[in-house]
């Protein structure tokens, strides 16, 4: 779904094929990735799905099965391919990702250093991002994990975007073909201060690198010897709070203020007043929103910092 040809542009319009990845979506807590199969089917608790009735159907359609159940085949965009893949390693999420893209200042044309890459999650947007003219070299220590990730990003069709590299980064250092060409590097590793001299060497004037790091004693070291060479060192931790936004019906005469709130039955009760009209008896509908019960906290801590210009 992301052109990797310059004359090509993004776009979600286009119809599902057979060998396609689609993301079948149920419900926006149950998603999957699904390749498209001509004679294959999908089998969920709404059903028997055909792959056969998929294809030429343009990404977003409403597909019912055999029950008449129905889910929807979207297309399988950095969104929600992070919420899908399969996780090799921890992953980074939406509220990380899109902070770092932002502050590390991608744009079409750039050229980023990552280490290391894990199950892709960041990868795949950084892809999107540098798309279509740029690219990002990825390093990974773990050659199996680096063969999984060029089979994901395959399947998600950035690969042409993406070079994968086997290669000990934290102990050897970024490869000197990157001397001094990098926009950007991102480092997600256990002592990412190892490696800040060598991806200082990588960037480009007043280039910017990215530090991932669970723990604030990783931080402290690291912008110790960020201090060396770069400038403008921030450290940030994203928190994320949902919302349930749900319909409720409210009842006069109870609860705290007057109100009493319950979700809408499935049949509503009615009475008739004395002019003959029907009248609901639950009192009117509102939307309401409250915090999500469980939320995901403290992922990591997010550094940054630019490079000197000497």
């Amino acid at each position: 779904m992301i052109p990797s040809d310059p004359s090509e542009r993004l776009s979600l319009l286009r119809r599902i094929q057979e060998g396609d990845l689609v993301i079948v979506y149920e419900r926006h807590d149950h998603m999957k990735a699904v390749k498209v199969i001509g004679g294959s089917v999908l089998q969920n608790r709404f059903g028997v799905f055909k792959h056969s009735d998929w294809i030429g159907k343009p990404f977003g359609s409403k597909v019912f099965s055999n029950k008449k159940g129905f889910v929807y085949l979207l297309a399988p965009t950095p969104e929600l391919w992070t919420l899908v893949l399969s996780h090799r390693t921890q992953i980074l999420y939406i509220a990380d990702i899109s902070f770092v893209v932002m502050y590390l200042e991608i744009v079409p044309g750039c050229v980023v250093l990552e280490s290391g890459t894990g199950s892709g999650s960041l990868t795949t947007s950084l892809a999107r991002a540098v798309a279509p003219m740029g690219h990002v070299y990825t390093f990974d220590f773990h050659e199996q994990r680096a063969a999984s990730a060029r089979e994901d990003f395959e399947k998600t069709g950035v690969n042409k975007l993406i070079t994968v590299g086997v290669r000990d980064i934290q102990g050897e250092g970024f490869p000197d073909e990157h001397l001094g060409q990098a926009d950007a590097v991102f480092l997600d590793l256990p002592q990412p201060w190892l490696v800040i001299p060598s991806a200082g060497r990588m960037l480009k004037p007043d280039g910017i690198l990215c530090s991932f790091s669970p723990c604030i004693e990783q931080v402290q070291r690291s912008c110790e010897t960020l201090g060396l060479k770069f400038t403008d060192i921030r450290t940030f931790e994203i928190l994320l709070r949902t919302y349930e936004v749900k319909e409720v019906r409210a009842e006069l005469g109870k609860g705290d203020e007057g109100f009493s709130f319950r979700s809408p039955p499935h049949k509503k009760r009615q009475h008739s007043t004395e002019k003959g009209d029907a009248v609901e008896a639950s009192g009117a509908a509102t939307v309401m929103a409250k915090p999500c019960s469980e939320g995901r906290g403290h992922t990591g801590y997010l550094t940054f910092a630019r490079l000197k210009c000497l």
